[in-house]
């Protein structure tokens, strides 16, 4: 381990390949302090630091470029995609910036993978149709959110009760910079029915003195209860509570993304779909289908949240609009008439 890092971190002690040596005790406190600065997600925070822990271990010189490269090139022969070696390589840069104060040099000894040109898959309409007539319930309700407000998978799951603009007719989404997306009014009637239900629950859970959910660490001073109030509820909670070992509160979670990753891919088997459908997928088919009805690129781009145009401007492609429609030159051939 580097004398730099022991004379900065002390205390803790992990196991590593040498054995047993002096590893910085708030290593990911001081990551995920950095990462609230800039409005990075807990998710993020925990993924950032997982990647300059296993760098750490790794590393036997002076941390800097070389020890990076070195890195990430172990990261390639071992055949991990060009998104995973990107991931480490943004989660070493805030790593080294954020924590240990200098910035790294990009190039030379820093390889950035080159990431493959994918067109995203597309569901037409009637597929789309198709299976959300094969959900039913709050999964129903969640997936039509994706299709219907273009909700990434974890902006759904993490929705609560205070999120639901019902006069505006928008979701607001607090993640990241946060956005606001639209909220059809085709799910608005169901979606009611469905917080009477939630809202039933969480009635019972405070009778019981529980009723508690997470809150954002810098709302969680504000007072005592406030994981208690409705607007912090989630809108899709999980069925069972578990005990938060820090706080000693009964807490309801949201609804885990596996269920409802599970539930679409279940839903795509059943309803006859070949294609690779999943819950991205369905946001997917939200863009293209907008684009598709002839609704301004830069409006889609925010209901997105896409910082860049350039990532929106792939659902603009004939391949996604629903199909090709112009005719193929074959055509005037007049060949494979009559089945030969």
């Amino acid at each position: 381990m580097p004398e730099a890092l022991l004379k900065l971190f002390q205390g803790e002690t992990v196991e590593v390949e040498a054995g047993l040596v002096p590893q910085p005790p708030s290593l990911k406190d001081k990551i995920h302090a950095a990462a609230r600065a800039r409005h990075l997600s807990p998710r993020t925070a925990e993924t950032y630091a997982g990647w300059a822990v296993r760098f750490l271990k790794r590393c036997v010189g002076e941390p800097g470029e070389a020890e990076v490269g070195k890195f990430l090139f172990e990261l390639a022969d071992s055949n991990r995609s060009a998104s995973t070696q990107n991931q480490a390589l943004h989660a070493l840069l805030f790593f080294f910036k954020e924590v240990l104060g200098r910035e790294l040099r990009r190039g030379g000894p820093i390889p950035r993978a080159k990431m493959p040109v994918r067109l995203p898959t597309i569901l037409t309409r009637e597929e789309v149709g198709r299976l959300l007539g094969e959900m039913h319930g709050p999964l129903k309700m969640m997936a039509t959110l994706l299709y219907g407000s273009g909700l990434r998978l974890l902006e759904c799951c993490e929705l609560r009760v205070r999120d639901i603009d019902w006069r505006g007719n928008r979701i607001i989404v607090r993640t990241g910079k946060g956005r606001d997306t639209v909220l059809p009014n085709a799910v608005q009637g169901p979606l009611r029915r469905h917080l009477i239900d939630v809202k039933r629950r969480h009635e019972e859970d405070l009778k019981r003195g529980a009723g508690f959910v997470a809150v954002p660490e810098d709302r969680s001073g504000e007072f005592l209860d406030a994981g208690r109030e409705w607007g912090w509820q989630w809108v899709f909670p999980a069925a069972s509570q578990l005990l938060d070992t820090g706080t000693g509160q009964l807490r309801r979670r949201h609804i885990h993304e596996t269920v409802l990753q599970n539930a679409v891919r279940e839903a795509r088997r059943r309803s006859g779909i070949v294609k690779p459908a999943t819950c991205q997928t369905l946001r997917h088919s939200f863009a293209a289908h907008l684009l598709d009805d002839g609704y301004d690129i830069r409006t889609v781009q925010e209901l997105l949240g896409h910082k860049d145009l350039r990532t929106t401007m792939v659902y603009s492609t004939p391949f996604n609009s629903g199909g090709i429609r112009l005719k193929s030159p074959l055509a005037g051939l007049g060949l494979l008439r009559g089945g030969n």
